[in-house]
């Protein structure tokens, strides 16, 4: 399924690739946020550009490891509008696929 496909309400399976995280400042409850995007169109489209986007929700974790910007992952969980945006939280996941390090 494609993230622009996603239901409203309901349970969903997707992938698709990082496009940013938020971690929050250590006085604030613990969680973990990732926006993810259908492909990596986002790093070669206009800023002006809309495209489907879902936010991931790790409630009580401050870090999730191996997710990171440009992370390619499948998820699964409920979705829910929450300020208009689809979100789920505490996805199950798998991560597909790493960005390259540096050399």
């Amino acid at each position: 399924m494609s993230i622009k496909s996603l239901p409203e309400r309901g349970r969903a399976y997707c992938r698709g690739y990082v496009s940013a995280i938020t971690v929050v400042p250590a006085n604030d409850p613990p969680r973990f946020t990732a926006v993810v995007e259908d492909t990596m169109a986002a790093y070669r489209e206009s800023p002006l550009t809309s495209r489907a986007k879902v936010r991931l929700v790790w409630v009580g974790q401050r870090r999730v490891p191996g997710i990171e910007a440009g992370t390619y992952l499948a998820f699964e969980g409920m979705v829910s509008n929450v300020d208009g945006r689809p979100t789920i939280f505490n996805p199950r996941y798998e991560i597909i696929g790493r960005p390259e390090a540096d050399a």
